[in-house]
């Protein structure tokens, strides 16, 4: 079994790195500090284990109510959004390197699995998200003949 965590917007990160670079180069160093994406990708841990597929998500500073997950097919997918917090009027930001906005995550699922028994379970910021396997989806052992 094989999942394929799946990327739609990938290649963006790519451009925008490019175009800081060409400011970089232009102008001997960039006009405003760099900002956080406005769509960004949690971490995610995919795991199996005899009975279950396991996937956990940081979500740091997040509640399980901005989460969403879903099945559709063989796709699971996690969709949420990170508010910012609000600025009080007498600070001022030196740097901010956290990230907020919109996320999704999917995740095609292999063959075999219970989508209908999908659990998942929120707790100090992971997001974790448990597929039971089917028998037929299980190891099997094979006991090999001596003849």
């Amino acid at each position: 079994m094989e999942l394929v965590p799946w990327k739609p917007f990938g290649a963006v990160g790519v451009l925008r790195k490019e175009k800081e670079d060409f400011w970089d180069k232009f102008f001997g160093g960039r006009l405003w500090p760099a900002m956080p994406e406005m769509e960004w990708f949690p971490s995610a841990d995919v795991s199996e284990t005899k009975d279950n597929l396991v996937v956990k998500l940081e979500l740091p500073g997040m509640d399980s109510k901005d989460v969403t997950v879903s099945v559709t097919d063989d796709l699971l997918s996690i969709k949420g959004e990170k508010k910012q917090e609000q600025e009080e009027h007498d600070e001022r930001r030196h740097s901010v390197e956290r990230y907020y906005g919109s996320f999704q995550r999917s995740f095609r699922l292999p063959r075999g699995v219970k989508t209908d028994k999908i659990e998942a379970g929120f707790d100090k910021g992971v997001l974790k998200i448990v597929v039971p396997k089917s028998e037929e989806a299980k190891k099997k052992e094979i006991e090999i003949k001596v003849k």
